[in-house]
């Protein structure tokens, strides 16, 4: 299957509690000849906001409908209130006609009781059309429960995307309002056969091709539901409907597959053990090439004996690789828990070390979640070849941290009839942060990972008073740069065309010091060549079953290239993407085909960045980017200096790098991540989510100052 890529882009189940839902947010099935309400979810022969007729959306009563064409499944998420209200006022009782009820189309509902309703199509075949909606400003009916989305409970890999799907014997979640009975979920103990299938007033049932199944349940919330799919489940498309307390729930649709392996995750790491002591494998008890550790899975398909606690094998062509090598499989099957896989590899001796090893299971043509384990030889603490950063810090909190970052960014991208759009400008961000996160999209030397697009939410800041910062560089480069748009801590400056040369060179940043940060100088010499990537056609037409082959020539030695890209399926919208790491002495990489297989077919893009490492007068981080995207967001250090640079698809380059601060305040330095230049973090925030970035952060160990 071939793709064409341009430039668009749980732990333990009962541990998870999904954010409030503000609105009626739900995913139903409609027959033909059908109403739905917007404002409740209920499905009826007649009244309710909008009819389905078998091939057209029509309103009913005093409802209006307008299609916004195919925004897309991304897109439809990040529609809001502000945005929709007007259209939805402006809207007509004319039906929505079938040729805009393609998956990815987007219709905007002003309902009887005069709420805003945006409306998603996910499937329509068959007389039968699959809808997302979401009604702003209503709640679900008291006792009425309401189905948002039903996932692997360890993947939550999205419906739509190729490498979703239920297994059967595995562990699954229902997502959603009004679920089950408020206040403890009462998480159940035991196999299967004590599984109750009512639980907190709540059931479930599926029906899949005329065959009715009714899953055990591990545990009930008003808000989730944890659940085994029994063996017996057929595959294919069918339909799921939660019963609580005597009222059904609309119908939503469930998609069954054979496999699809989800990996059970903490903190986006891989939830492992040593096969011989049961001690996990963490950040500082890393695995070691040649040790036996037991993975913690669902999903690897239908175990005939269901009911047997007792753990044996389940019969399913599986891989496991990790950091890019095949592991040896040594057992892979069930659990005591009901539902739940467990997998004994051996950590192949050729996998290279760091924290954030990447670990991917395969069965068929289909990519389970990709996870990071640590993996030091002999153990312990694992050790972050780019940044020097250890186990110990990777978790490190402390209650404040000022961070600064200075950053060139210059842009050589293609315009009209061949002509070239070339711009550059420097930024600064200089910011005090309260309260930590772990990494995100991080990947160690020789692997790949499928990037978590989640959005992580920013910890609290202050911008601080840095005084004046100028810049000086090549051919006499010289500018102060200004505050921008009057935030505290931020400052830009546009440059002058080819003030920052193709031969690279060297560049200073220096500031006068202000009341919260004293004076600092970071200086960065950039190598001649910079980094080129030599075979950017490979990228037009990829071959998700071949892999992507990726050369390049120059960049710096010792210095380490990232290789990124994503795809928007074609209809429905949903952006996945990936991120490599390779030396930049190795001059090729090939993204992996079983990468690629968690990509929808569609439109994307690919981008080659190049990290850079250096010392100055005080330890310092350098990381220079070959990328065809703004820059994207990275933790900021104490004692540390970043620098991007580089051309991607469309021939972009980005400098950035970052200085060091000296801290003023109590209490050890920590590593949260961080914002990027000159931007506020809600603006940054939704440039992420919007756009899909695939930059990933890295972290180098902080030094305390005396």
């Amino acid at each position: 299957m071939k793709q064409a890529l341009c430039r668009r882009v749980a732990i333990v189940v009962l541990a998870f509690v999904p954010a409030a839902l503000a609105d009626l947010n739900e995913t139903t099935i409609l027959q033909a000849d059908t109403t739905l309400n917007l404002d409740t979810g209920a499905i009826a022969s007649s009244g309710g906001d909008i009819l389905w007729n078998g091939s057209a959306i029509a309103p009913q009563g005093s409802a209006k409908a307008s299609s916004l064409g195919n925004v897309g499944a991304s897109g439809f998420g990040f529609l809001p209130l502000t945005y929709l209200a007007p259209l939805a006022a402006a809207a007509k009782s004319a039906p929505i006609a079938a040729n805009l009820l393609v998956p990815g189309d987007v219709f905007v509902v002003l309902t009887n009781r005069g709420h805003t309703a945006k409306v998603l199509v996910i499937a329509n075949s068959g007389g039968l059309i699959s809808l997302r909606f979401t009604t702003f400003g209503v709640s679900a009916a008291p006792g009425v429960p309401a189905i948002a989305e039903t996932l692997n409970s360890f993947s939550r890999i999205q419906p739509g995307l190729p490498n979703y799907g239920i297994a059967p014997s595995s562990l699954f979640v229902v997502v959603g309002s009004g679920l089950a009975d408020p206040g403890d979920p009462a998480p159940q103990p035991g196999g299967l056969p004590s599984l109750p299938l009512t639980l907190n007033g709540a059931s479930i049932t599926v029906v899949v091709n005329g065959v009715t199944v009714y899953p055990a349940l591990y545990s009930a919330s008003p808000r989730q539901l944890a659940a085994v799919l029994p063996a017996a489940t057929p595959a294919g498309t069918g339909a799921l409907t939660v019963t609580y307390q005597g009222a059904t729930s609309a119908p939503a649709p469930i998609q069954i597959v054979p496999s699809a392996p989800g990996i059970d995750a903490y903190n986006r790491s891989g939830v492992a053990a040593d096969a011989a002591t049961g001690d996990p494998i963490t950040y500082t008890n890393s695995g070691s090439p040649g040790q036996t550790i037991v993975l913690r899975a669902t999903g690897l398909g239908a175990d005939p004996d269901e009911t047997d606690t007792n753990p044996h094998s389940v019969d399913t062509p599986l891989q496991i690789y990790i950091g890019g090598v095949l592991a040896v499989i040594l057992f892979q099957g069930t659990s005591p828990d009901p539902g739940v896989n467990q997998i004994s590899l051996t950590i192949p001796d050729s996998v290279p070390p760091g924290c954030w090893v990447p670990v991917a299971a395969v069965t068929g043509d289909v990519i389970s979640n990709v996870v990071t384990l640590p993996i030091n030889p002999g153990g312990g603490a694992c050790i972050d070849v780019q940044s020097g950063l250890t186990g110990d810090q990777v978790l490190g909190s402390g209650p404040v941290l000022r961070t600064g970052l200075v950053s060139l960014i210059h842009t050589n991208s293609p315009g009209r009839s061949g002509s070239r759009n070339i711009t550059s400008s420097a930024n600064a961000a200089f910011i005090k942060y309260t309260g930590l996160y772990a990494p995100t999209n991080s990947v160690s030397p020789g692997g790949c990972i499928l990037n978590d697009l989640t959005p992580v939410p920013f910890p609290g800041l202050t911008g601080l008073d840095v005084g004046v910062i100028t810049l000086a560089g090549p051919a006499g480069l010289s500018v102060t740069l200004r505050s921008q748009a009057g935030i505290k801590g931020a400052f830009f400056a546009t440059l002058a065309a080819g003030a920052i040369p193709s031969s690279g060179g060297r560049f200073t940043f220096k500031g006068s010091g202000g009341a919260d940060v004293g004076p600092f100088t970071a200086t960065v010499e950039f190598s001649n060549p910079l980094l080129t990537w030599t075979n950017p056609s490979a990228a037009a037409t990829v071959d998700k079953t071949q892999g992507l082959l990726v050369t390049w020539t120059g960049g710096n030695p010792g210095a380490y290239v990232a290789i990124t890209g994503t795809s928007t399926s074609t209809g429905l919208g949903l952006v996945a993407g990936y991120t490599c790491l390779a030396p930049v002495e190795a001059g090729q990489f090939t993204v992996p085909s079983y990468i690629l297989l968690g990509l929808p077919a569609g439109n994307g893009g690919t981008l080659l960045q190049n990290n850079i490492y250096s010392s100055l007068a005080r330890p310092v981080w350098i990381s220079a980017w070959r990328s065809e995207t703004p820059l994207s967001p990275w933790p900021l250090l104490t004692d540390d200096l970043q620098f991007k640079e580089g051309l991607g698809e469309n021939e972009r380059v980005a400098l950035a790098f970052r200085t060091a601060i000296p801290s003023r305040e109590n209490g050890p330095p920590c590593r949260p991540r961080g914002m990027p230049q000159a931007t506020t973090v809600a603006c940054w925030q939704r440039w992420l989510q919007e756009r899909s970035a695939l930059g990933r952060g890295i972290r180098k160990a902080p030094r305390r100052r005396p």
